[in-house]
């Protein structure tokens, strides 16, 4: 890739570096890794250093990346049908703006489609909405909590 990249596209690359060290420095996050046309990009903060790109071409399937950081004890409910994961690294919010009421509650129903968060990403408010009509078991994540992609932000069965 970086033998045919032109001036533009590096200076896009560059501009892609910078929102994801931005959301790092926001969030507190050491490590962020997003694909976007085919490419994929990891941005990490060792200890106090800069953060630090690396580009490579997005692998055909998914893989699961090496983690140092200890594995959830809710893990079992990243596997439960019920789960909605998040499509994308960011911060969660369970309402709509600071001091309004949340999107849902632990125990309330929700409709197919009904927003139940929104995830900010690079500045941009995603909302996540619920796949099916159901009711709100468990809510795995606190507002203003930063989360990664697939990772499942609440159960609805």
């Amino acid at each position: 890739m970086a033998g045919n990249r032109t001036k533009n596209d590096r200076g896009a690359e560059a501009q892609w570096i910078r929102e994801l060290a931005g959301i790092l420095e926001e969030t507190g996050l050491t490590e962020i890794e997003i694909e976007r046309d085919g490419a994929r990009l990891r941005v990490s903060r060792q200890g106090g250093a800069a953060p630090a790109a690396a580009f490579a071409p997005a692998p055909a399937a998914p893989s699961p990346t090496p983690s140092s950081a200890p594995a959830p004890a809710a893990a079992p409910t990243s596997d439960h049908p019920g789960a909605v994961k998040s499509p994308m690294v960011g911060t969660a919010y369970l309402s709509p703006s600071p001091g309004a009421d949340a999107f849902v509650t632990e125990g309330g129903n929700v409709a197919e489609g009904q927003t139940v968060m929104i995830v900010e990403a690079m500045k941009t408010m995603n909302p996540i909405t619920a796949p099916r009509a159901g009711k709100v078991t468990k809510i795995l994540v606190s507002d203003s909590q930063p989360v990664e992609f697939d990772e499942p932000l609440l159960i609805i069965e």
